[in-house]
């Protein structure tokens, strides 16, 4: 009998296709139907279980849409003021090295308010991840222009288009960060369909590695789409992403340590 109680089981999980990783809290998620921070939330926290690291794990988490993160991320989380992210988990892992710190921040959070935390803690080489979901778009504010706005993508405050000769031209962020010599890891990633999602997964978990590593500051970009601040459908917005984002921000590794 007992050994047929062990077959059942096993079975049973043979037949188990995917299992949400109790590392996100039983809540229901806030965020719009088909925004991406949902499924970056997940892969970061089935990472963190696959590492056995949910103890050792200190996210970080500042103003817009990302300030949410705390309310689903079943680990330890700080909250920072806008844009401060960086300068608090640069703190954070100076105070407890042994801790894994990430951050978790938004476009506008990440290259407007926090451009200079986010320049100087990656040009010192902190050893931190830094997520950065890239929408282009303010997103709980209302949907003003962000600094990642394409040239004459509409919002709520350039309504006929961004005007490059009035508004500037998007800032590469990742770009940027990438010729700094602290840090030792930089990429750009999706989450809109199944595959992209794997391998948005495998970079997080190469951050966290690299961590481990004490290699300095790993980045992952993941342009998302932020289909209410879009005013489309979330099918329309993959599509318009797709077509529009990715070309100005192309996908894959942009430097990887030697």
């Amino acid at each position: 009998m007992a050994e047929n109680i062990a077959l059942e089981d096993i079975m049973k999980d043979e037949n188990i296709v995917y299992k949400k990783t109790d590392h996100l809290k039983e809540k229901v998620l806030s965020y719009c139907p088909g925004c991406g921070h949902g499924t970056a939330h997940r892969i970061v926290m089935e990472v963190v279980e696959e590492m056995k690291i949910q103890s050792q794990t200190i996210g970080v988490s500042p103003v817009g849409c990302s300030v949410l993160a705390y309310d689903f991320m079943n680990i330890d989380m700080q909250g920072a003021a806008h844009g401060r992210a960086p300068a608090l988990a640069t703190a954070i892992k100076r105070l407890m090295p042994e801790k894994f710190v990430f951050t978790y921040q938004g476009d506008g959070d990440l290259a407007a308010i926090g451009t200079a935390e986010t320049i100087h803690a990656c040009n010192r080489g902190e050893n931190i991840t830094i997520i950065f979901i890239n929408n282009g778009i303010y997103g709980m504010t209302g949907g003003q222009m962000a600094p990642t706005t394409l040239p004459g993508m509409k919002s709520s405050t350039s309504p006929y288009g961004r005007d490059v000769e009035m508004m500037g031209h998007p800032l590469k962020i990742t770009e940027l960060i990438a010729n700094l010599p602290g840090v030792c890891y930089v990429t750009r990633h999706s989450v809109h369909t199944p595959g992209n999602v794997r391998k948005a997964k495998k970079a997080v978990r190469k951050a966290f590695d690299l961590q481990k590593e004490n290699r300095g500051v790993s980045f992952v970009e993941i342009v998302s789409n932020c289909n209410s601040g879009w005013k489309m459908t979330p099918n329309q917005a993959n599509k318009w992403m797709e077509e529009n984002m990715f070309p100005f921000y192309p996908l894959g590794d942009i430097k990887v340590p030697e």
